[in-house]
């Protein structure tokens, strides 16, 4: 039942993330919540920063979810984060504490060229 619970949160927050409702998107954390950016080197403490960093973003962005796979505390999300018209590959990994997220770790992926040596057996995804 609580995984339901999670997932149920998670289908709200990525469609108010999808919509910029930052209030409803900023529900799922925990007033001690914390977000960190590996690539970038950044940490961000509490949920109210993390929405005023998000709300701060000049980008116009779109969140297309690709799929939610997770149990217990921890739950994965990959999706495309599109801002301006530019894709970008994403992983969020969220850790859950008493049903709110108490620490998310997000990765990005910027699309590349595919490999000419792997043609013969890769096909293009749309």
């Amino acid at each position: 039942m609580a995984e339901q619970k999670i997932r149920a949160a998670l289908d709200r927050h990525w469609a108010a993330s999808d919509a910029n409702d930052f209030e409803g998107e900023h529900q799922i954390y925990r007033e001690d919540a914390v977000l960190e950016y590996p690539q970038s080197g950044e940490r961000i403490r509490g949920r109210q920063n993390i929405q005023l960093s998000r709300a701060a973003q000049p980008n116009r962005k779109r969140f297309t979810v690709r799929r939610i796979i997770g149990a217990g505390d921890l739950w994965v999300t990959e999706y495309v984060l599109t801002y301006d018209g530019r894709p970008s590959y994403t992983v969020s990994m969220m850790e859950f504490l008493d049903g709110k997220v108490a620490r998310e770790t997000q990765y990005f992926g910027d699309p590349f060229e595919p490999g000419p040596s792997r043609a013969q057996w890769a096909e293009r995804m749309p």
